[in-house]
């Protein structure tokens, strides 16, 4: 079922919109096979782990050495092995997958760990699909840049609950009834079981184990098994929570670390919610400003007639679903998910002219073209990755929900207020984890990382998925954080501007930290 949802998801999404014209640390670094002078990364590398003391039921994941083989043009990759329950090391274990682009240059200075976002997103096909992305090439001379698919995701050990077919059905299906009805809700309760029952019948014990507290202490052990004394971590979207969660509960362990496109720790699952509907909202208002100014805009007028024009749009399509060539219907959720593709990049704004204008044309096949960009839904039908079910599955173990009525109605009112186009259809966003089969075990809140190297955190002013007052939430509660700020629009900034991409590279090569913000314009 098409269904009421947070799009907290991610710069993998940017990297994949970017592409879209048809997407101080005392590093003890380990070379042996490495790429540049003295090797190569065609030869096979094992790692040094750091040999730290830890506790003695934890040495076996910690002192695990890595065998790192060829795997592409420039790449090596390996596996490594993590408890199931880091509670009970001596119980279950999970594979983790690792892609590595080892460093080029001279000057090492260890690894640098990446993180695309989502929950869900694959860092693993991240560094090999978009590695200059991920790390600009300079960074990636004295760093091996490495990938890593969090537990639950990509290529490690992974949440798997539904075949294509069903897939379809649940992201694209309409939901009988209408919003907010009791016959609209209980067929949104119904999918939303049917859709718990088969993860947990799918993914087996693992599902209880993907929340984001499981996975800092994931990369912690890798840090030490690839022979990193100091973490350096560049996390974007989602990846900043697991930079910052990380750096709460190791900060003697934290090097270079930069949280780019900022969540705030302490943000409720309502608290992302309503800031992400308002932060689309508004990210719509400045695409509608923008296209006014244009003389091949989709409409003529004012901007605010515009966006009375998209709400109608929206309840029309909801009234009354547009059927694609190949018989999915567009109602007003499938519309949302393809309108917020084009407004992760302001460079892809100009498809929101064509998705505009087809859809009051009566055609809904370009709005699936979006949707589909957006769900990692191949033109075949098949699916790319997991990234839905993995999403889904981490924000339920990582945010506690609510089903008192009386809340629900007020959240749902502070929604529509905050947000009138896209608000009324992002209510009653509860019922799916609701009906998960395990209690979410992480409790939001703020996090100081005391003793922690400096960490920099990013936000632009115009951010639509995290909205830029998180990054200035978090860099306040970090005891040694440094807000930097991109005046412009966008999800995340380290491949939008200039400025900070040049503050960040500094900063990773040299340990220079701004004095103070450098609000970057450019």
């Amino acid at each position: 079922m098409n269904r009421p949802s947070s799009v907290r998801r991610l710069a993998a999404l940017t990297a994949l919109a970017a592409t879209a014209a048809l997407v101080l640390s005392g590093c003890v670094p380990w070379i042996v096979g490495a790429a540049g002078p003295g090797g190569s990364a065609a030869v096979p590398a094992t790692s040094t782990p750091t040999g730290e003391e830890v506790a003695a039921e934890l040495e076996p994941f910690y002192t695990q050495e890595l065998v790192w083989t060829p795997c592409g043009s420039g790449f090596q990759c390996t596996t490594a092995t993590a408890p199931l329950d880091w509670s009970n090391p001596g119980g279950d274990t999970i594979e983790l997958a690792l892609i590595k682009k080892p460093a080029t240059g001279d000057t090492r200075l260890g690894s640098l760990f990446v993180n695309p976002g989502g929950p869900g997103a694959s860092a693993y096909d991240f560094v090999e699909q978009s590695a200059d992305y991920a790390a600009h090439p300079s960074l990636q001379s004295s760093y091996d840049l490495i990938g890593y698919d969090p537990r639950g995701t990509g290529h490690s050990d992974h949440v798997s609950c539904l075949t294509d077919s069903e897939r379809d059905a649940w992201l694209y299906d309409l939901v009988p009834g209408e919003r907010g009805s009791e016959e609209w809700i209980e067929a949104y309760t119904e999918s939303s079981r049917d859709f718990a029952e088969k993860c947990a019948e799918n993914t087996g014990p693992l599902l209880e184990f993907v929340d984001t507290e499981s996975t800092t202490h994931d990369l912690d052990m890798l840090r030490a098994a690839v022979g990193d004394e100091k973490l350096n971590y560049l996390g974007y979207s989602y990846g900043t929570l697991l930079g910052a969660v990380y750096a709460e509960n190791f900060p003697e362990k934290v090097g270079r670390m930069v949280l780019d496109g900022a969540e705030d720790p302490s943000s409720s699952g309502f608290d992302i919610t309503i800031s992400q509907a308002a932060g689309f909202e508004n990210a719509l208002k400045n695409y509608l400003a923008d296209c006014a100014t244009r003389d091949d805009c989709w409409f003529s007028g004012s901007a605010d007639a515009a966006l009375t024009r998209v709400q109608e749009l929206l309840a029309q399509v909801e009234a009354s679903p547009i059927r694609a060539s190949d018989g999915r219907q567009l109602g007003a959720s499938n519309l949302l998910t393809a309108l917020f593709f084009p407004l992760y990049s302001e460079s892809n704004w100009p498809y929101l002219d064509t998705l505009f204008s087809s859809v009051e044309d009566g055609d809904a096949d370009f709005a699936f073209q979006l949707a589909d960009a957006y769900n990692s839904r191949n033109d075949d039908g098949t699916y790319a990755d997991n990234l839905i079910e993995s999403f889904t599955a981490i924000s339920c173990a990582d945010y506690p929900f609510t089903t008192d009525p009386a809340v629900v109605a007020e959240q749902n009112a502070a929604l529509v207020a905050a947000s009138p186009t896209v608000g009324p259809y992002w209510t009653y966003g509860d019922i799916g984890c609701a009906e998960w089969p395990y209690p979410s075990t992480r409790v939001p809140a703020a996090v100081t990382a005391a003793g922690s190297q400096p960490i920099l955190v990013v936000g632009t002013t115009g951010d639509p998925a995290t909205p830029y007052h998180w990054a200035q939430a978090l860099a306040e509660q970090l005891e040694n954080g440094q807000l930097v700020t991109f005046e412009g629009e966008g999800h995340t900034a380290y491949n939008s501007s200039s400025c900070v991409a040049g503050v960040v590279d500094a900063y990773f090569l040299d340990g220079t930290v701004p004095s103070a913000d450098p609000r970057c314009t450019s």
